[in-house]
């Protein structure tokens, strides 16, 4: 393991972790990777709301590319190691937990699935049904078998698709959320007050449609597109709804996908929580003093080492 630091900043969409990230690379030689899966598509900087400031990791895949976390994870580690080896603070900036963790941790993730892989598994699924494709599972893994319900299609078929590379879904999961890293870490979550990151999401989504979001969208759409990069949210309801039902769908998605993420942060091992209600300078200068104390980064600079 390698002596360098990592600092992640982690939070619900809308809780402004891009600006703390930028206020934070403005004090100390740092840079900003992101950890979001789909600010890693080109095509749609808008709907994605990719950030301003230049981040690693952000529209570096085609709309076509179908992609995968494992994948993520291998740039995500090559990067980290890179900006390390230049003398500089990886900041990791997530809003996806699973890619945050994947660039995070030391388990290797294993590959996609082989061309046509997943489907022939969802095609014995239904056509055996849910009780008989689990139970298959339980003939292969009885330990993943223990560890999902039969009827979670996603995952039966996950743990299907693992048992035939030789893995297992279990232990990955356990081992992907315990506290190992391959770099000494601080992970940060921004928390803020429910009402105020609704209005936020409100804010947001009106800037989009401002900016542009629906042409976008149309131009996404009129060339090839992976099932993946169709995930994006709000892509099908720009797409197909009037705008009016169009903000309000997303505001709504944008809403729940909120609360899913702050479930996600309390599942992080060792997240320190950071009120995030206030401008990002205010809440940049809390993260320093919680990191500093730990002599991780090197004296601060500028504004915060005039105070």
């Amino acid at each position: 393991m390698s002596s360098g630091f990592v600092l992640a900043i982690f939070g619900p969409t809308a809780s402004g972790k891009s600006a703390v990230a930028e206020e934070l690379a403005s004090r100390f030689p740092a840079q900003l990777i992101s950890a979001d899966s789909m600010q890693v598509y080109r095509g749609l900087p808008i709907l994605t709301d990719q950030p301003a400031a230049p981040t690693r990791l952000v529209g570096v895949w085609d709309l076509q590319h179908e992609a995968s976390v494992a994948e993520y994870q291998r740039l995500a580690h090559a990067t980290i190691d890179d900006v390390l080896a230049a003398g500089k603070t990886p900041i990791v900036v997530g809003g996806t937990g699973l890619y945050l963790r994947a660039a995070l941790s030391a388990l290797e993730l294993p590959p996609a699935p082989a061309p046509g892989q997943r489907e022939r598994l969802q095609r014995l699924y239904d056509s055996v049904g849910a009780g008989r494709a689990h139970e298959l599972l339980s003939e292969r893994d009885p330990a993943a078998a223990a560890f999902v319900h039969p009827n979670d299609r996603r995952r039966v078929v996950r743990a299907l698709e693992l048992t035939e590379a030789g893995r297992s879904l279990r232990p990955e999961a356990d081992r992907l959320w315990s506290g190992e890293t391959r770099h000494p870490t601080v992970v940060v979550g921004l928390d803020v007050p429910r009402e105020q990151l609704a209005r936020r999401i409100e804010a947001r989504t009106e800037a989009m449609f401002e900016a542009g979001v629906e042409d976008e969208v149309k131009r996404a759409l009129a060339g090839p597109i992976s099932a993946t990069a169709q995930k994006a949210m709000g892509l099908e309801d720009v797409a197909t709804l009037p705008r009016d039902e169009a903000i309000e769908a997303l505001n709504l998605r944008t809403r729940r996908y909120a609360a899913y993420q702050r479930k996600w942060m309390r599942r992080i091992p060792s997240l320190v929580s950071v009120a995030a209600d206030r401008p990002p300078g205010e809440v940049a200068d809390d993260i320093l003093e919680v990191v500093s104390s730990r002599q991780r980064l090197p004296a601060r600079r500028g504004r915060a080492a005039d105070a």
